[in-house]
Order: C-alpha cells, then sequence, then structure tokens
C-alpha cells in the first residue's frame, strides 16, 4: 500500500513534526500559558493545511478548537477523530530528568511532556492522513477532526462545542486515541470505560474548635464521627455498602474472564510496582477484575482539626472528606450520588449535623467487541503490530466517550498506543517511538477497513 511506503520512509519527519508540538507548552490549567495554547492551536492547523486540508480554529470562553473536515466519499462512513493538544502542568520539575518541554530521546523513547498524553497520539492521526494524502490523493474515509485545549481541565466547554455545531458534526463513530496498550508488544481494543461520581461530606460538631482538655470525652469530635461513618461505607468483604449500589452493575461476562486469563498480568510485577504490603478489593474477583471492570468507592482526603507542625489539642469544630466513586455499565452517576447522600444521612449520629453535596460525574461505556467498528479496529491492529489486540476494560473514565453518544449518538472506538506505565500527568512522560510508528501503520489500515463498512 502507497500510504504505508510513505509512512515508512518519512518517519522521521513525523518524528521532528512531534518534535516541534511537544516544545510547546500548552499547560490549559495555567493562565500564563494562554499565548501558548493559541500557539500550539495554530500549529495544528498549519500541519493540517500542509497536509491539503482546510481546518479552522473555533475559539471558546476558554481555549481554541481545532477543527477540519474532510467529505470525499459518499459510501464511506464518516469518523470523528478526536484529540487533545493540552497538557498537564509539569510540577514538580525537579523530578524531570531532562526539561519536559525540550523533548529527548533516550532508547525510541520520547520524553517530554504531553508525548503519550495526547500529542503524540493526535500526530499518529495526522501522518496516517497525511500518508494518503501525499500518496493516493484522497482517505479512504470521510472524517471531521476535533483536536480541543480543555481536556485536562474537564473539557470545560467542549459539551457547548458540541450542541451548537452538532450539525456540522454528524458523523457515524468516533476515534479516540488517548488510551494504552495493556504491555511492551501488547496491542490492546478498549471495550469499557468506568464512569465516576464525586461527593463530598461534612461533618460539624460544636460551634468552635473547644480545648480537649476541657471538653474532651463529652462534647462529640467530627473527626471521631466522620471516621465510624466511613468505615461503615465497606463491608468484610470490601464491597460498598451503599444500598442499591450494585442494582444496575452489568457483571463481568463469561468471554471477559477468559481474556482475562489470557493477559499475562503479573500480580508480584504488580505489587512491586504500586510499592504496596499486599493488595485487597471485592471478594470473587481478580486483582485485574477488581480494577477495571468492577465499581468502587474510594475517599481520596480527609481534613479537619489541626495538621501543623507539633501539637494543638482542640476537638475540631468539623471535619470533612472527598469521595469518588468508579462506576461500571449500566450505573448512573446522578442515582449513585443521590444514593450514596441518602445513606451517609441515616449513618449520621443525631449530635452532629452531616452536610453532603455532589459535584457531576460521567457515566461508564462500554462498545461491543462484535460491532463492526470495533472488528475492523481489531483487524487494523492485527494487520499494524501482526499480532491480534487484547480486549480490555479500563479503569478510568473518558467522559468524552458518553457525551459522542448522547449529543452526536455515536459509538466510540479507543485506539490507544501509549503504554499503561508512560508516567502521564507524572514527571519524564514518554512515549515509544515503536508504538508511535506502529500506531500509524495500525491507522493507516484502520480507515481502509472503515472503508469497507456498510454506512
Amino acid at each position: 500500500m502507497k500510504a504505508l511506503e510513505y509512512a515508512d520512509k518519512n518517519f522521521d519527519n513525523f518524528v521532528q513534526v512531534l518534535i516541534e508540538l511537544l516544545k510547546i507548552p500548552s499547560v490549559s490549567a495555567q493562565s500564563e500559558h494562554k499565548d501558548d495554547m493559541k500557539k500550539c492551536a495554530e500549529f495544528l492547523v498549519d500541519k493540517l493545511r500542509w497536509m491539503g486540508l482546510e481546518p479552522k480554529i473555533f475559539e471558546t470562553p476558554g481555549h481554541p478548537v481545532v477543527y477540519a473536515e474532510y467529505i470525499n466519499n459518499p459510501q464511506a462512513p464518516t469518523a470523528l477523530i478526536y484529540g487533545h493538544y493540552d497538557v498537564q502542568p509539569v510540577d514538580p520539575l525537579e523530578l524531570w530528568e531532562s526539561p519536559p518541554f525540550e523533548p529527548k530521546i533516550v532508547e525510541d523513547k520520547m520524553y517530554a511532556r504531553g508525548s503519550a498524553d495526547d500529542k503524540g497520539q493526535i500526530m499518529i492521526h495526522a501522518a496516517a492522513i497525511e500518508s494518503f494524502l501525499k500518496t493516493e490523493g484522497s482517505v479512504p474515509i470521510n472524517f471531521k477532526i476535533i483536536f480541543e485545549g480543555e481536556e485536562e481541565i474537564q473539557s470545560a466547554h467542549l459539551d457547548t462545542f458540541l450542541e451548537e455545531h452538532k450539525d456540522m458534526l454528524k458523523c457515524d463513530l468516533a476515534i479516540i486515541s488517548d488510551t494504552a496498550m495493556f504491555g511492551r508488544d501488547l496491542p490492546a481494543l478498549t471495550v469499557s470505560l468506568r464512569g465516576i461520581a464525586i461527593a463530598e461530606i461534612k461533618v460539624v460538631g460544636p460551634n468552635r474548635d473547644l480545648h480537649s482538655g476541657s471538653y474532651g470525652g463529652a462534647v462529640p469530635n467530627p473527626i471521631h464521627e466522620l471516621c465510624n461513618i466511613i468505615a461503615k461505607l465497606h463491608d468484610d468483604d470490601h464491597k460498598v455498602t451503599v444500598p442499591g449500589f450494585y442494582d444496575d452493575v452489568v457483571d463481568v461476562a463469561d468471554w471477559e474472564r477468559e481474556e482475562s486469563r489470557k493477559l499475562p498480568f503479573d500480580e508480584k510485577a504488580f505489587l512491586l510496582e504500586v510499592g504496596s504490603k499486599g493488595l485487597v478489593g471485592e471478594k470473587g474477583y481478580t486483582t485485574l477484575e477488581r480494577k477495571s471492570a468492577r465499581p468502587t468507592l474510594e475517599i481520596n482526603g480527609i481534613y479537619g482539626g489541626y495538621s501543623g507542625e507539633g501539637t494543638k489539642t482542640i476537638i475540631p469544630s468539623w471535619a470533612g472528606a472527598k469521595i469518588t466513586m468508579r462506576l461500571v455499565p449500566k450505573q448512573d452517576p446522578v442515582k449513585i450520588c443521590g444514593l450514596l447522600q441518602k445513606y451517609l444521612t441515616e449513618l449520621s449520629p443525631a449530635w452532629v449535623d452531616v452536610q453532603v453535596t455532589t459535584s457531576g460525574g460521567a457515566k461508564p461505556g462500554m462498545v461491543s467487541r462484535e460491532n463492526p467498528m470495533m472488528q475492523a479496529a481489531a483487524d487494523a491492529i492485527q494487520e499494524g503490530f501482526g499480532k491480534e489486540p487484547l480486549y480490555t476494560r479500563e479503569g478510568g473514565s473518558i467522559p468524552i466517550v458518553n457525551v459522542f453518544k448522547e449529543i452526536l449518538g455515536v459509538d466510540t472506538i479507543l485506539f490507544g498506543f501509549a503504554q499503561p506505565d508512560s508516567n502521564e500527568h507524572s514527571p519524564n512522560e514518554w512515549f515509544d517511538l515503536r508504538d508511535f510508528k506502529r500506531g500509524i501503520n495500525s491507522t493507516i489500515h484502520l480507515y481502509k477497513k472503515l472503508a469497507e463498512m456498510k454506512v
């Protein structure tokens, strides 16, 4: 295939373009990088225009959206290709072994902030499109590109953009390359993402901090009461005790358990990696299932009282905790937050006031591996890597998958090529250039395979 030959001959050029993109410190969360965000969007526009597309920038109240479309074949499906050009802050800077915005290649690994998440992966699609346009003069599928600049700050304005441009964005499927493979030389297709529900509890006792010598043993301590409440959120089998929490859960299917047994997961190595003395979790499920296919409730932080240097002998006036729940198909974050709020109120003793607030979330998502587009993706990875992909569930959340489903009515292929230990969001982020190359080849095959689908 001419596109594959072009991609092979021009791979070094693709790497150089990626290096230039990675040099731009497009940190969406920090206002001092606002100009860098605009510069990064303009860089992508220039690249897409050079390829022969007619991209444009859509301004938002935050950072701009880069958009381009290519409609050439009425018989072929139209794919919405999504990615993000914003990156996480680099702190703590002192832990980086090389400057985060001065890309460095060491043993086929590109070290730089954004290399894996998500600049390296959006450039996979740019390279695949270029390879077709520069050799065959056309791309087998129709596509619409969205490269947003706010993914790392919860895509604050993307929902509105999609709603306002729903007609412009009509498509048959979405493709997101912002996920990971299972491991070295182990390509994977993600068939499920967990959702998330967010809550916070505040326990209020006396009207001020009290002297623990004068009042201790008589006045309820909000930290004690908070800990008592939290301790009742799980049973001895590590199941969540919130009534109704599991009512809508889609359990692990037999075929998934068969697939899971094929995965080269080393529990001892995993334990060593996380630096824990042991593993715990819901009874009846493996470690892999617990961290990807089962719902969870986690306490993310506890605050209140005195935690400064030395001792301050008080009974605090109040204490609080932050809670997140990872959800699986078909749990609904609004319903789950309501169940949690009701249960926390029931657990609360009469001698303290308890305030529970919720702050949104994201629904879980699942795509059947029997879906024709998933079959096309699997065949493409087989061609690009020389081996069949593994089918996995992802423990994290990508809210945009459900946004695409709800607003545009389309399912998403999660077609990612990062490694699970690539230090995304951490110092020394890296992207394996061998996966960059195989990702480009797989994407070229994907476009060809999708073009054979009937729409």
